[in-house]
């Protein structure tokens, strides 16, 4: 935690058993939808705010889980925003 100030760090030790719920929440939404999402749908989907679940797509993205498709569609504020996908669909397709 080099770096980290005492605030951030008890804030942080606050959020991490929510985080992990709502990674789940993402990653289970994610599941249930083999097209994809994006942030916003999910987020939709799932009924929570955007700044609640928008930094779980970072952290499950770097542990693998979920991926980018490659695909595009415009969000709520016009831009173009990925379309994600959990990895685990794709592994359940090349087993099949």
């Amino acid at each position: 935690m080099m770096g980290r100030t005492d605030t951030s760090a008890a804030a942080y030790a606050g959020i991490a058993p929510m985080a992990d719920h709502l990674r789940a929440i993402v990653h289970k939404t994610l599941c249930s939808h083999p097209a994809g999402l994006t942030v916003d749908e999910t987020c939709g989907i799932a009924g929570y705010p955007r700044y609640s679940l928008q930094p779980r797509f970072t952290e499950l993205r770097k542990k693998e889980m979920i991926r980018d498709t490659g695909k595009r569609r415009r969000n709520v504020s016009g831009a173009n925003a990925i379309v994600w996908r959990a990895t685990i669909l794709d592994r359940q397709e090349a087993s099949a």
